[in-house]
């Protein structure tokens, strides 16, 4: 990236609206709360950004016994919750989304990975690539992988976005092809 990775993201999300709202260090406490509660991190780091989840959120549920197609997706697999705290069953998953809205510039590729706090709970979070001028909020993956209920909290940290740049732009970018989860606001479910 030529100069600090922390640097340019700040300077992406403020001069180019890549990251929108953008927390422009790592914020551990919640700012609207006086006792200073303490929040899992989220916001700029030394190498990336880490997203908060909203609180909307699709937890998955067996009580119609339908199969998960992602050709034929089917909406009574999931129930749909809005809360500050989501309980996700054991041995299950729910799809959530991010906080902030992401604009993905041309010469770079994202990874995302969930936070090492929820990872040593046994929740993993899944998320594929952020194309090159990919758009849009993060439909996030939540697998609950133990025998116990755990918890979700929103608005607080749930993954981190790793920024790697090309020396040479793409040849044809997400937008190119006009891929079918741009601009993508909520939870998006699966398209064909």
């Amino acid at each position: 990236m030529g100069v600090q990775p922390d640097t340019w993201i700040r300077k992406m999300a403020l001069e180019h609206g890549m990251i929108e709202p953008f927390a422009d260090r790592q914020v551990r406490h919640d700012p609207a709360n006086a006792d200073q509660r303490k929040v899992i991190s989220y916001g700029l780091s030394s190498y990336g950004y880490d997203l908060r989840v909203s609180d909307e959120f699709k937890v998955f549920t067996n009580v119609f016994n339908t199969v998960v197609d992602p050709k034929e997706f089917d909406p009574q697999s999931f129930v749909d919750m809005q809360t500050d705290v989501c309980i996700v069953p054991p041995n299950s998953f729910a799809l959530a989304r991010s906080v902030e809205y992401f604009r993905i510039p041309r010469d770079i590729l994202t990874i995302c990975l969930g936070k090492s706090t929820y990872a040593r709970c046994g929740i993993i979070v899944n998320v594929t690539p952020f194309e090159p001028e990919w758009e849009g909020h993060v439909t996030l993956e939540i697998s609950n992988t133990t025998p116990l209920p755990a918890r979700i909290y929103a608005n607080e940290g749930l993954a981190q976005v790793l920024f790697l740049q090309a020396v040479n732009v793409c040849e044809v970018s997400y937008a190119d092809r006009a891929g079918k989860y741009m601009k993508q606001r909520g939870i998006t479910v699966p398209r064909l």
